[in-house]
C-alpha cells in the first residue's frame, strides 16, 4: 500500500528530510521493486461497539520511504498484524494498492482514536485513490475481509502507544 505521494509530501515533506530510512532503501529512491523489510512493531487494539477487543501487531511506517513502500510486494499479512502510517498532523490521508498483491482494509483514524473510515478489501495493485474523506490523525492497513469479520465499524475505538503524540 502506497499513499498518494503529492498529498504525503505536502503532508511529510519536513519529516521525510529528517528521517533515516533502512539502510536497504536509503539508496533506493526509485519505485520500489521489492517488499521492505520488517518494521519496528507495536501493539494496537481495536474494541468494537459491543465492547469486545481485538489485539493486533502493527509494523510502524514512520519514515517516508518506509510509508511510501508499506505493504507493497509482499504476499501475505496474518489477520493478527498490520502497517499503522502516524501523520505528523491531522490530515486527509489518500492511499493506493500499487504493486500490493494482497487485498487490504484500509482503516482511517481519527486525531481522537476512533475509526472515521473504513475501505474493505481495497483491490490488490489498483491505482485508484482510497481517501479518509476527511482528516485524519493515522491510517491503518489490515488483512482483506479482517474487519468484516470481527466486525470493526466506524466509531469504534483505537489504542496504541503508538498513537500517542
Amino acid at each position: 500500500m502506497r499513499p498518494n505521494l503529492s498529498r504525503l509530501m505536502c503532508g511529510l515533506a519536513g519529516v521525510a528530510v529528517l528521517s533515516v530510512a533502512s539502510p536497504a532503501f536509503a539508496q533506493d529512491a526509485g519505485d520500489p521493486t521489492k517488499a521492505q523489510p520488517v518494521l519496528a512493531q507495536a501493539p494496537l487494539t481495536i474494541t468494537t461497539h459491543d465492547g469486545v477487543a481485538h489485539h493486533f501487531s502493527v509494523e510502524l511506517a514512520k519514515t517516508y520511504r518506509q510509508q511510501e513502500v508499506g505493504e507493497m510486494y509482499r504476499t501475505s499479512l496474518a489477520p493478527d498484524r498490520g502497517m499503522l502510517f502516524v501523520w505528523p498532523a491531522p490530515q486527509g490521508s489518500d492511499m493506493w494498492m500499487r504493486h500490493t498483491l494482497i487485498p487490504l482494509d484500509i482503516v482511517f483514524i481519527d486525531p481522537d482514536g476512533r475509526i472515521h473510515a473504513i475501505a474493505e478489501n481495497a483491490v490488490p495493485q489498483s491505482e485508484a485513490h482510497i481517501s479518509s474523506h476527511g482528516a485524519v490523525g493515522s491510517t491503518l492497513e489490515l488483512a482483506g475481509g479482517v474487519t468484516e469479520k470481527l466486525g470493526i465499524e466506524v466509531g469504534d475505538r483505537v489504542t496504541s502507544s503508538a498513537l500517542a503524540h
